[in-house]
């Protein structure tokens, strides 16, 4: 077997990662992994830094963040932001530097969305949540303070499965203003199927096959429920999409494969497969110098999708 590429930057934290004695999220327990990505987001993730705008936004369907490089905006696009965690995992606080970023880089206002998680809120709760904090923002709601002509769906691992499966939602039955584009990264695009990658680099390669199925485990999903496996539903008629994924991920081939199935259904569709890095790169900012650029690459990608 071709021994894969890793980035130098990559290759150190995996060290660290694999270490003897090191632990994953599968064996310490709920509380314990979530208090393990907290922390690692200080350890490994860049600082949030400034902005005009950062505030909790009250009155939606669940909890929401509003990230804003300006003060004050003119009626336009927002981007709703979905974060990842396996269902089980993940904050608002976990994934407030990249959204701070996403908000800098894009210049438009971001609005993260803290669903609910899984084993307290097994499937649909969290992705339910996903598609009504859609609706709300799209609404353009006196609490959150803006005037939203146009949605733009984004999100990580798990976040990147709502992501898709909220685009198909608004795209069956439409919000008060459109989706223009959608932004899964590394997503769990078809979980229902068993893949190359899942054999490749569910081992070693931080996030593992074991820690996966322990998500799996907590979520209870229906695996007929597309809301589960996006894939079971026609991509035709989907918003301009840039699916981002990492060359050593588990679940790397889901989002080929999801790439793939958008552009054979006409959809308008980028496909970035950063080689050489892992799974969750994006909030690994501080440890991996080199998913800055990724990130930077990404945005101009979708600033192109959207301004077509």
């Amino acid at each position: 077997m071709t021994t894969p590429f890793v980035r130098p930057d990559v290759a150190a934290l995996l060290e660290v990662a694999n270490r003897p004695g090191a632990k994953r999220a599968v064996d310490v327990g709920l509380e314990a992994a979530r208090g393990m990505l907290h922390a690692s987001r200080h350890l490994f993730d860049a600082e949030t830094g400034p902005l005009a705008v950062k505030r909790d936004v009250a009155g939606g369907p669940c909890p929401m963040r509003l990230y804003d490089a300006r003060e004050d905006r003119a009626p336009g696009p927002c981007l709703v932001f979905y974060h990842g965690g396996g269902f089980v995992l993940g904050d608002l606080d976990t994934h407030e530097p990249l959204c701070a970023e996403i908000a800098r880089l894009m210049d438009l206002p971001v609005v993260s969305v803290d669903y609910a998680l899984a084993p307290e809120h097994p499937f649909p709760a969290g992705v339910e949540d996903a598609i009504a904090a859609a609706r709300w923002i799209a609404g353009s709601p006196g609490e959150l303070g803006l005037g939203v002509t146009g949605l733009i769906l984004a999100g990580d691992s798990a976040g990147g499965n709502f992501t898709i499966v909220t685009a198909l939602a608004l795209r069956d039955a439409p919000a008060a203003v459109p989706v223009l584009a959608q932004w899964p990264m590394y997503p769990a695009g078809n979980p229902t199927k068993h893949y190359p990658s899942l054999d490749a680099f569910g081992e070693g390669y931080l996030l593992s096959r074991a820690s996966m199925g322990w998500f799996d485990l907590c979520y209870r999903p229906d695996s007929k429920d597309w809301r589960y496996d996006p894939l079971a539903k026609d991509q035709a008629g989907l918003p301009p999409t840039l699916v981002v994924t990492a060359g050593l991920d588990p679940i790397r081939d889901q989002g080929r494969a999801y790439a793939a199935a958008c552009a054979a259904a006409g959809v308008e569709t980028v496909y970035l497969e950063c080689a050489g890095t892992i799974h969750g790169f994006l909030n690994l900012r501080k440890a991996l110098p080199s998913a800055q650029t990724d990130l930077e690459r990404c945005v101009m990608h979708l600033k192109l999708l959207i301004a077509r």
